[in-house]
């Protein structure tokens, strides 16, 4: 299972790497980094991960959903730097995200919003 090259486009550099666990149904976020350009797998289970750009010019691109994981669609999902994002397990059992970040963690480049704070209801 492929994660990320140094030779492809999207690779911003290399800060840390680190695993975050959702269970099923379970939503974690809404967060915003400002400077990190995230690098998302799930090698294990399914996640839906929702982004929202608030800048957007049309009211129907501001959300956009992708469910990616080892049970289905498995693929990268790069998040830049702005957009907001939250995500929710949805497979039984683990569901166990990778994140291959640009840069360290930085307590102060992340913005964080309550679930309510957008009008996204995950399944």
């Amino acid at each position: 299972m492929h994660a990320i090259k140094a030779v492809e486009d999207s690779y911003a550099g290399f800060g840390e790497a680190y695993f975050s666990t959702v269970e099923k149904g379970a939503v974690k976020g809404w967060k915003r980094h400002n400077r990190m350009t995230l690098n998302l797998v799930v090698p294990v289970g399914a996640v839906e991960f929702v982004i929202h750009d608030s800048q957007a010019a049309a009211e129907d691109e501001r959300f956009r959903s992708f469910t990616i994981g080892a049970t289905g669609d498995y693929a990268r999902l790069t998040v830049p730097p702005g957009l907001w994002m939250a995500f929710s397990g949805r497979a039984d059992g683990l569901n166990l995200v990778l994140n291959v970040a640009n840069i360290g963690h930085d307590p102060d480049e992340v913005d964080r919003a309550e679930l309510d704070a957008f009008p996204w209801t995950f399944a």
